[in-house]
C-alpha cells in the first residue's frame, strides 16, 4: 500500500461531509491513491444504492 501525498493534500475530505460528498470522495481516493480501501460499511450502502433488492 502506497499513498499518493500529492492527492492527499489537494483533496481533502469535507469538514462534516454530506453522505453523497463522502461517497464521491472515496471513489476517487480508490481512483488515485492505494493507501487504504473504502470503510467496509460505507461500502456495503454504496453497494446497495446500486443493487438494491427488490
Amino acid at each position: 500500500m502506497s499513498i499518493n501525498k500529492e492527492w492527499h493534500l489537494k483533496n481533502k475530505m469535507p469538514k462534516n461531509p454530506t453522505e453523497n460528498e463522502r461517497e464521491n470522495w472515496h471513489l476517487e481516493h480508490e481512483k488515485n491513491c492505494d493507501c487504504r480501501p473504502i470503510p467496509t460499511k460505507l461500502k456495503e450502502k454504496m453497494d446497495k444504492k446500486l443493487n438494491p433488492k427488490p
